[in-house]
């Protein structure tokens, strides 16, 4: 694949408005988990971490009377939101294709992909060409997953401009009740879960050799791995997902340095912690010794699809700020198979 300009990010989560903000808080350790309107079987409320309302645009007037629930109603203004912010670095009068991930787990009314992406460019009115763009229900690793496809997009002439990005709400009652009885939120009696959140991130990419002003940071290279043993298999657990993905992004895209920073999806359950040390003993050779290691979970909690591109966001936004030491790697898994990493530069 080739190197790739992050023109612009932009982000809106439980703990920031936009990227700045939201990498402020992040740097700072500031949580914002609270307790969510619905309560868990213990009687006690959820703690999530949720968007606050004040910070969102309205639903559309267009939209206003459409069949659509409330999470979507919801998806649709955080991903309003979000892109506001990115789209300011996209030039006057072009269209750009939009590779958007959304969620994986389903509430009682699926979210179709189709009708979703045409709603949002009413909502946001958002130059997105939509006969370019894809929407897919694949979790935290479809957006780094897309930023694949936007290489050989931008590679082949086909776009000057790709977005990628995802946006996902976890804080649904049909959801949170299902989700808890697979024994997979936090709670006073289970340590082993996460936090069910909510957020939208987006990357604008570009070509370098048509860059007109300063990237954020340069996307050298990504790789997509498949777990067969993942959370809904019965396959045995290897590790073998999130390895190969690492292992064949550092063999196309070799680092000039060892990688001294990662942002790993984390989100408090195990299984995730023992995923990332198998695929890091395997590639011991790429990593610094004082490598660090950077989970935002642990302040705005599991966004879900949104979270691999809010990953990539933020190692952007320290690579440009200096405040995080280059190269980052940056990956994401979906609970089925799909294995995603990338890996971020400084630009030169």
């Amino acid at each position: 694949m080739m190197a790739l300009d992050i023109c612009a990010a932009g982000c809106i989560t439980p703990i920031g408005a936009s990227l700045a903000e939201t990498a402020a808080s992040a740097r700072a350790r500031l949580a914002n988990l609270r307790d969510g309107p619905w309560h868990n079987r213990q009687g006690e409320p959820h703690v999530v971490g949720r968007v606050p309302d004040g910070v969102l645009p309205a639903l559309a007037e267009a939209l206003q009377a459409a069949p659509i629930s409330r999470r979507e109603a919801q998806l649709l203004r955080m991903g309003h939101a979000a892109l506001s912010e990115v789209l300011e670095a996209l030039p006057d009068g072009v269209e750009v294709p939009l590779l958007l991930g959304l969620p994986e787990h389903h509430a009682m009314r699926p979210i179709d992909p189709a009708g979703f992406m045409q709603r949002l460019v009413r909502q946001s009115g958002a130059p997105i060409d939509l006969a370019r763009s894809v929407a897919v229900p694949r979790g935290r690793a479809a957006g780094l997953m897309a930023l694949c496809q936007a290489g050989e997009r931008i590679a082949s002439g086909a776009a000057g401009f790709v977005l990628v990005g995802g946006v996902d709400s976890f804080i649904e009652p049909w959801l949170l009740d299902t989700l808890e009885s697979a024994g997979r939120v936090r709670s006073s009696v289970n340590g082993d879960g996460f936090s069910p959140a909510e957020g939208a991130a987006f990357l604008l990419l570009g070509d370098p050799a048509r860059r007109a002003a300063p990237p954020l940071a340069v996307l050298a290279g990504c790789a997509i791995g498949h777990e067969p043993g993942h959370l809904h298999s019965d396959v045995p657990y290897l590790g073998e997902g999130l390895a190969g993905a690492v292992g064949r992004l550092l063999a196309e895209a070799p680092p000039a340095a060892p990688i001294a920073c990662t942002y790993a999806s984390f989100n408090g359950e195990r299984y995730w912690a023992r995923e990332f040390g198998v695929a890091r003993v395997r590639n011991a050779g790429h990593f610094a010794q004082a490598m660090q290691m950077e989970h935002p979970a642990e302040c705005c909690g599991d966004l879900g699809a949104a979270h691999g591109p809010l990953l990539a966001c933020l190692a952007a936004h320290g690579l440009a700020g200096g405040y995080r030491p280059g190269p980052c790697l940056v990956y994401a898994s979906s609970d089925g198979g799909d294995r995603a990493a990338a890996l971020l530069e400084a630009p030169r």
